[in-house]
Order: C-alpha cells, then sequence, then structure tokens
C-alpha cells in the first residue's frame, strides 16, 4: 500500500471561464494568463511561486503544461515559513473540459475517491487509449507530421538516453495514456516535472513553427503526451486506471470520421474533436 496523506491538490487547466467541481482539491488556473484579464476565482500560470515567474507565453505552443509548471512551482515546493501551509501530498492536472469520472459534482472525481485510488497506486491516469487499427506513432504522424516525432526522438535520445526505447515501444505499439492527465504523489509528480521540462522545452525551441496555424502550433504540447507512459515505463512506476469524464458532449461520428480519414488518406486534423 502506497503511504500518503490528506491532501491531494488537482489544477484545472482552463482559458475561459467555466464551472468547476466543488471540491477544495481542484484549482481552477487560467492558461495563457500573460496579459490577460484575471478569471475571477482561477490563479494565472503567469504566477508561479514566491518569484511570480511562469511559462505563460508559451501557452500557445504548450497548452497545458503552462498549468503543470504552474502547479510544480506553486504547490510542490516545501514551505520555508512555520505559517505556510503544508504541500499537498499528491498533485495532479485536468482539464476544464475533461476529468477524471467520480461521484462528485458533474461525475468528477472526489478528494475521497482519489485518496483511495492513490491507496493502490502512486500514479492515477485516465484509460489507456487503444488505436486498434495502427500504432499510436502512426496516428500522430497521419494526423499531423512524422518530424515532430522525429524531433521529440532525438531530444530524448540526447538528453535521457535511458529512455528512448521506452518511448519507442509506447510509439510502436497502439496503447497510450493521452491528455496530459494524472494524479501523482508529490515527490513522483517532482521527479517528473524535473524530467519533463528539459526535454519538452528543447523541443519547443527546436520546432519548426513556419507556416503552421495556431491549432498545429499546439503540437510540441500535443507531443508531451507521449513523454508521461515513458517516463513512468522507464523507471517501472505502478499506476491506476480511471475513466475519463468529458465535462461537453463528444461528437464520435465526426471524431470517427476524422480519425479514419487520417489513416486512409492522410488527411490532417485542423481542430480538436
Amino acid at each position: 500500500m502506497t503511504s500518503l496523506g490528506n491532501t491531494v491538490a488537482i489544477a484545472v487547466a482552463a482559458h475561459k471561464p467555466y464551472r468547476m467541481p466543488s471540491d477544495a482539491m481542484y484549482i481552477p488556473v487560467q492558461a495563457g494568463a500573460l496579459g490577460r484579464e484575471t478569471i475571477p476565482g482561477f490563479a494565472r500560470d503567469d504566477e508561479c511561486g514566491a518569484a511570480g515567474e511562469g511559462l505563460s507565453a508559451l501557452n500557445p505552443h504548450l497548452s497545458e503544461l503552462t498549468v503543470a509548471y504552474w502547479a510544480w512551482k506553486s504547490l510542490c515546493a516545501v514551505p520555508d515559513t512555520p505559517d505556510a501551509p503544508d504541500a499537498p501530498d499528491a498533485i495532479g492536472l485536468v482539464h476544464y473540459r475533461r476529468h477524471f469520472a467520480g461521484s462528485g459534482d458533474f461525475g468528477t472525481l472526489t478528494t475521497a475517491e482519489a485518496r483511495e485510488l492513490l491507496a493502490q497506486a502512486p500514479v492515477i491516469l485516465p484509460r489507456q487509449r487503444n488505436y486498434v487499427i495502427e500504432s499510436v506513432g502512426s496516428h500522430y504522424a497521419h494526423t499531423f507530421r512524422q518530424e515532430h516525432l522525429d524531433l521529440l526522438i532525438a531530444t530524448v535520445e540526447d538528453l535521457a538516453p535511458e529512455c528512448a526505447p521506452a518511448l519507442r515501444a509506447r510509439l510502436e505499439g497502439t496503447r497510450a495514456h493521452m491528455f496530459n492527465m494524472f494524479v501523482m504523489r508529490r515527490d513522483l509528480f517532482d521527479a517528473y516535472m524535473t524530467w519533463l521540462f528539459p526535454i519538452i522545452g528543447q523541443v519547443e525551441r527546436e520546432f519548426d513553427y513556419a507556416g503552421l496555424s495556431a491549432f498545429e502550433a499546439r503540437c510540441p504540447g500535443r507531443l508531451s503526451e507521449f513523454l508521461l507512459d515513458t517516463w513512468l515505463d522507464t523507471n517501472a512506476i505502478p499506476s491506476v486506471e480511471r475513466p475519463v469524464k468529458d465535462m461537453e458532449p463528444v461528437n464520435w461520428a465526426k471524431k470517427g470520421s476524422a480519425f479514419l480519414a487520417a489513416k486512409l488518406f492522410n488527411k490532417k486534423y485542423d481542430q480538436s474533436f
């Protein structure tokens, strides 16, 4: 059994006002807040920790990772003053439109349910996506560009070569944990963020944005989704899965049609589904 205290904090990445679960573990964080008016009741991804730093300016490229960075710098550090609140025992990241399923508001995970899951394993993940008719890597290449994957692989081989086999195995397989959604014991969250940001930072700096739409320019953030399994697999860290709760209806016919069009006709994605 995993040793865990009572405090769980989950940052909810959102770029606009949106309904939030009332459970106290959820912390709404305004993604891409730099230069924008504060959303009432939200933290800002350009105000991280005591130094007020942040990666908000990179939100058009890194998407929800700017909120993950906020959580790392704002929630993970050990307090250095006697009256400061204790850091959470576990820290997570979800999206305003996509949560872990549970019995709470709007069908979302509750603190009690999160604690129960973390007693089984130190990491909570969404159920794996199974691409069935193609590999994880070929799906990305069909919907975006193969050279993006080549850059990611080269960067991991450069900065974390011990993790490259796990990345290749995931890209060659059909299953992966997507969406950059997780809840982790705090020490693991700190270790993952410490490993992740040098890699995805180099990818972002070397990424070729020439001629890309705003939707396509978010691809460094999409590529980062492959790194979670890479890190967990390399370090043999156990996890438990939870269904995903979509906060808005999903057009599965449109989503499925786009998937098949990408596979059969190499039609690239130009919007989220």
